[in-house]
Order: C-alpha cells, then sequence, then structure tokens
C-alpha cells in the first residue's frame, strides 16, 4: 500500500498544524472545521451560467435547495447531489465546488438538497428528505427546467450513502432514475470498517462518531434504507459509478456494493484510486485525482444522459482516459451491458 505523495503532504501539513480529528471537536466545531477544510481544498470557485437558491415542501418543512444550471435552454439532463459529511455535518454550501464543476462539465443541472442533519435528526430523516426532494423534483420538473427522463442522483460518503437509499425507494416509489454516482459511499452500518485506517485522518473512529449522532437505535444500522448493503434485492436500479480510495476505512464496503449491483444485473463501473483517502473527490485544488475522479464522474453521467463524449466546459477536469500510473481501474472492471470527510 503506497501513500500518495500528495495525500502524504497534506497528512504532513495537518499534523505540523496540530488539527485535531473532527470526532475530538464539539459538534458545532466540528462542523464549521469541515466545510473550512473542504472550501480550502476545493480550488477556484467556478464559474456556473445559474446559480440560485430555491425552498420546497419537506417532510418535516421546507428544505433548502440549491440549483445550477449552464447556459443552455429548455428541459436539461439533472442530477440530485446530495453533500457528505456523515449524516452530521454539512450544508448546501458543502458541495459547491462539485456542483458547478459537474454542472459545466457534463453540462447538466445539478440540484443539492439540503436534508436535515443528526444528531437533532436522526435516521431516517435524512433519507425521506433526499426522496422527497427527488420526488417533487420530478413532479415539477417543467418549472424547474428538468428533463424528468434524465434524472440521477449522486453523492459522496454520507452523501453516496443517501443516493443508494433513494434508488431503493425509487425502484418502487418513483421516480424513475437514469444514473447513480456513489463516492466512497456508506454502505453497511452494521458492522466494524473493513478498509484501511489512516490514523491521522478519516478513520474507523471518525466512522464510530457519526454513526453515534446518526442513529438513534442501534438496530437501525441494519435498515437496508441506512445499509444498502444489506437489501436483499438490488435488482432494476439505476446504472451505476461507485469510486473508491484506498486509505478509506468504508473501502472494502463500497467495492462490494459494487459486485453486488452487478451480480444484480445492474450495469455498474467500479473505479478505485490508489494511495487515495476518504474526502480526495471534494478537493481537487489539494489532489490531482480528485479532479480525474470528478471527470470520470462527469463522462460517466455524460453517458448515461446520452450526450456527446468530450472534456465538457470544465477545463480543469481530465478525462478518466488514458490512466496516469497513480490510477489503475481493477484488472476486471465490473461493467455491464451498455455502462462505459464522511
Amino acid at each position: 500500500m503506497a501513500v500518495h505523495p500528495e495525500v502524504a503532504a497534506y497528512r504532513a501539513a495537518r499534523t505540523a498544524a496540530g488539527t485535531p480529528p473532527l470526532y475530538a471537536q464539539t459538534l458545532a466545531e466540528a462542523r464549521a472545521a469541515d466545510l473550512a477544510a473542504i472550501r480550502a481544498g476545493s480550488g477556484a470557485v467556478e464559474p456556473v451560467s445559474e446559480v440560485r437558491d430555491e425552498r420546497i415542501p419537506g417532510p418535516a418543512g421546507d428544505l433548502p435547495l440549491r440549483v445550477y444550471r449552464p447556459a443552455g435552454s429548455g428541459p436539461l439532463p439533472t442530477v440530485l447531489y446530495f453533500f457528505g459529511g456523515g449524516w452530521t455535518l454539512g450544508s448546501i454550501d458543502t458541495a459547491d465546488g462539485i456542483c458547478r464543476r459537474l454542472a459545466n462539465a457534463v453540462p447538466c443541472q445539478v440540484i443539492t438538497v439540503g436534508y436535515r442533519l443528526a444528531p437533532e435528526h436522526p435516521f431516517p430523516a435524512a433519507v425521506h428528505d433526499c426522496h422527497a426532494a427527488t420526488s417533487w423534483i420530478a413532479r415539477h420538473a417543467e418549472e424547474l427546467g428538468v428533463d424528468p427522463t434524465r434524472l440521477a442522483v449522486g453523492g459522496d460518503s454520507a452523501g453516496g450513502n443517501l443516493a443508494a437509499a433513494v434508488t431503493l425507494l425509487s425502484r418502487t416509489d418513483g421516480p424513475p432514475l437514469a444514473a447513480q454516482l456513489l463516492v466512497y459511499p456508506n454502505t453497511d452500518q452494521s458492522g466494524e470498517p473493513a478498509g484501511d485506517d489512516d490514523p491521522a485522518l478519516f478513520n474507523s473512529r471518525s466512522v464510530a462518531w457519526y454513526r453515534t449522532h446518526y442513529f438513534s437505535d442501534p438496530a437501525h444500522a441494519k435498515d437496508p434504507l441506512a445499509s444498502p448493503l444489506l437489501a436483499d434485492d438490488l435488482s432494476g436500479l439505476p446504472p451505476a459509478l461507485v469510486i473508491t480510495a484506498e486509505l478509506d476505512p468504508l473501502r472494502a464496503e463500497g467495492q462490494r456494493y459494487a459486485e453486488r449491483l452487478r451480480d444484480a444485473g445492474v450495469s455498474t463501473r467500479l473505479e478505485h484510486y490508489p494511495g487515495m483517502i476518504h474526502g480526495f473527490f471534494a478537493m481537487p485544488g489539494t489532489f490531482t485525482d480528485g479532479r480525474r475522479a470528478q471527470g470520470s464522474a462527469a463522462a460517466f453521467l455524460r453517458e448515461r444522459f446520452g450526450l456527446p463524449s468530450g472534456p465538457g466546459d470544465a477545463g480543469e477536469l481530465v478525462e478518466p482516459a488514458p490512466p496516469p500510473t497513480t490510477y489503475s481501474p481493477p484488472s476486471s472492471p465490473l461493467a455491464g451491458p451498455g455502462s462505459g470527510d464522511g
């Protein structure tokens, strides 16, 4: 297991600065520190043709949305992106950089949802908020400029977990979804993480800290909406791109979820980034592989939306092929027919 030089430099800088892990801080301190770290690592703010905030009705009150719309008129393919933060940290500001880059690079409309956070609102509040928002947006597609036949969900970490849960609900309750983008997702909350820890960064203790906030009852961890890997049946779900990082305690469960999707007949692509840490996707200003992974996500969405292939409109993004020496896809990619912190 080789640590990427950029990860080594990032870890050394945090150690030298005496930056405490989030689980050693108060909840208020962790929420502020998490957003600050993401902003510091996300790189330059990329202009988008239109960015606006909306509010829609949710299961327990209004939900904030942020809409990122590239240039163009008429209904656009749309991704609902759920931010990460262990269901405890984060806001619609957290994924701002990701949403801007995807909007330009696909190009497509991107909408992020301000779901309720734990511990104030434990499981399954966030799941129901995200599915309610997805359903509302599909029903109001015309007024939002959404092409309802090209609606996808995605997210990183806890956001990836929520995206996977939304696909399970949407399979029976709608709306139909064109794709799911799962970036180092939590998929099994019922046991100990099986991936590799990084003591200085996101590790098994971090995972446990988030779980104590998310679950008011530990038994909820076995619910498939909390642990999609435990669902009896994954057939009929939308095509997936699953992204994992080597130095991530969630790596193994992300890979197992990709395997189960493939085994259920779901068109699935698994991309693994050696030497990378949990959170790298959200930090393209710090990690070159973060830019690559965002470029790969854009290429996947272009494919699923039936858009022309190409680098998109965001010059900072890099296409995933040919891969550099620091990125090696699995020797046997998980691909079905037609598939190409916290």
